[in-house]
């Protein structure tokens, strides 16, 4: 597989055909992602961190939501949200992506400011960082809980 870079992007060849690469976007989901949302929940269960909800009706749709504390937690894929460590973007359709990448980007900093605005602390977990967080101590640090 060839990696180079134009300007600021990352780019990766793709290693399905183009029939099989969209079978595998369509099955990605927005919600219950076993490497982001649900290996938050086990690591919440495991540190017994209680008070978070899911599915609450806030602007932005956080993953998590700590009312009492006022935390909105969003957990970022790497690829979907354009991580400054690991962004690369498929050679192929490669403007679609980084257009839709970017985009992302942009809705993100958007709700940051309004949840921010409207006396929200907002968290943006990476991907990546969800294996760091492997004890309570860190987990409540990530958090702001004490």
């Amino acid at each position: 597989m060839n990696n180079f870079v134009i300007g600021w992007v990352k780019t990766v060849t793709d290693v399905f055909s183009k029939a099989k690469r969209s079978k595998v976007m369509s099955l990605i989901r927005g919600k219950e992602n076993k490497a982001t949302e649900l290996a938050l929940i086990g690591l919440f269960k495991n540190s017994h961190i209680t008070g978070w909800r899911r599915n609450q009706k806030l602007f932005g749709k956080p993953d998590f939501v700590f009312k009492k504390e006022g935390i909105a937690v969003f957990v970022d894929g790497c690829f979907w949200h354009g991580c400054p460590i690991h962004e690369t973007v498929p050679k192929t359709n490669m403007l679609f992506w980084v257009k839709k990448i970017n985009t992302n980007k942009k809705r993100d900093k958007k709700v940051n400011l309004y949840l921010r605005r409207n006396g929200w602390k907002v968290v943006r977990i990476w991907q990546h960082e969800i294996k760091k967080l492997h004890s309570k101590k860190l987990l409540q640090k990530a958090l702001g809980l004490h």
